[in-house]
């Protein structure tokens, strides 16, 4: 189901001045923009890549103001702030202007009519941003709080509607809802308690304030793992997202799986996300190669047996196991090409349990989409992140690609967990 691509990949090492034709800008003329490449990027052919700020912090979401301001969420604080803010004050292309701001780490960030959203892993706030300011000057509104305290699959990605609703991410706090946690043989719990305030999507309204989420969140889907990459598709006017698949098949349940199995196994599922709907975690997961959803063994399965799997939704899309989507972004921008028009951008951070196979991902993926459904195969849209040819664990990678947005001209912006790199990804045809 699966095929990794390569298209005109773009050789070399380190930076080298280059020219090309700029998109409008934010006075909307259209300028020629002298830039430093980064070569190290493996990018289809006509595509650049543009290093944009270094070392800024370890970065998890970021989101672009219509001026080309730029907005990072930090896993850990800089400057004693927990956001970053960047802005090119002389149209270089590089920001030079760098700022720090607000009490809470986290990963979820977005614009929204006036206001710069935010979430820690209990909470969604927001600033409201004045006009010209780089960094907002009041204090942060509490949108949704009461969100559970989990150690793990903590982020709160979030995403908007068309309609004033907001969609936050809560991870299911396990590995497979086991009695005793990642123990061999370890039964699972029946039914899984986590899934009464966890492993789902919940929905809220985007402008209300201190809403809790018990008293006022709406449980939109469930049975997902941790779906830290979610985008409301706008174009088709509805929710998706890409789920962290479950791991350790073989340490948990070796009668059943070996060391392939489990590092190819289970897929990482694009979901089309309807209100209501259950994708069987952590019931049941999806095998890529035999092209169903099947039991998880906590649940009496062998890797083959259906039972009640076949009560769930299916994914639309299997990626391979382990990579981590950690953004998905749907590209609604006019500067690429028409075939990455409304398709999907999917942001892999990479695994770290595919021993002792080498470890995958580290790369962004594109899906061509035709109106709600994928239209053809994946294939990789930039890569080489990592910097090695070989990585044994995520430690050895130099970067790590984590958030994706549009940029106001139609570029694709991508984020960095390890140092905090953003990358600008143009579109010249040459």
């Amino acid at each position: 189901m699966h095929k990794s691509a390569h298209i005109g990949i773009i050789l070399g090492i380190g930076l080298m001045l280059v020219s090309c034709t700029a998109e409008p800008d934010t006075a909307g003329n259209r300028s020629e923009l002298a830039f430093e490449q980064d070569t190290q990027l493996q990018l289809p052919e006509g595509f650049q890549a543009v290093v944009v700020a270094e070392d800024v912090g370890p970065a998890r979401h970021l989101t672009i103001r219509d001026n080309g301001d730029i907005y990072l969420a930090l896993s850990e604080k800089q400057d004693g702030a927990g956001t970053a803010a960047l802005r090119d004050t002389n149209g270089d292309g590089v920001a030079d202007e760098i700022k720090y701001f607000g009490e809470h780490t986290g990963t979820g960030i977005a614009i929204r009519d006036g206001y710069l959203y935010r979430s820690s892993d209990l909470e969604v706030f927001r600033y409201e941003m004045p006009e010209k300011n780089l960094i907002p000057s009041s204090e942060a509104e509490t949108i949704v709080t009461g969100l559970p305290d989990q150690n793990t699959h903590a982020a709160k990605s979030f995403t908007f509607d068309n309609s004033g609703n907001l969609y936050v991410n809560v991870g299911g706090p396990s590995n497979a809802c086991q009695e005793e946690g990642r123990t061999p043989g370890s039964p699972g719990q029946d039914p899984c308690p986590q899934l009464e305030r966890q492993a789902g999507i919940w929905q809220f309204s985007a402008d209300q304030l201190a809403q809790d989420q018990q008293k006022d969140g709406h449980r939109y889907a469930t049975g997902i793992r941790n779906a830290v990459a979610l985008d409301w598709n706008s174009s088709v006017n509805k929710l998706y997202a890409v789920q962290h698949g479950r791991d350790q098949l073989s340490a948990l349940w070796p009668d059943f799986f070996d060391e392939e199995e489990n590092a190819e196994l289970p897929a990482e599922e694009f979901f089309a996300i309807d209100d209501g709907d259950n994708f069987g975690w952590p019931y049941s997961y999806y095998d890529q190669f035999q092209e169903k959803r099947v039991l998880a063994p906590e649940y009496g399965g062998d890797g083959e047996e259906v039972g009640q799997a076949d009560n769930f939704e299916d994914p639309i899309y299997a990626f391979p196991g382990h990579w981590a989507p950690n953004d998905l972004l749907f590209y609604n921008g006019e500067q690429f090409p028409e075939k990455y028009r409304k398709g999907a951008f999917v942001a892999f951070h990479g695994s770290w349990n595919r021993a002792p196979e080498t470890q995958e991902g580290y790369r962004v993926s594109f899906l061509p989409f035709d109106g709600e459904a994928p239209s053809g195969e994946d294939e990789t849209f930039a890569n080489n992140f990592a910097g090695v040819d070989t990585i044994k664990s995520p430690g050895d990678a130099e970067h790590r690609p984590m958030g994706l947005a549009t940029g106001p001209d139609g570029s694709l912006y991508i984020s960095d967990s390890v140092e905090g790199n953003v990358w600008r990804i143009v579109y010249t045809g040459n």
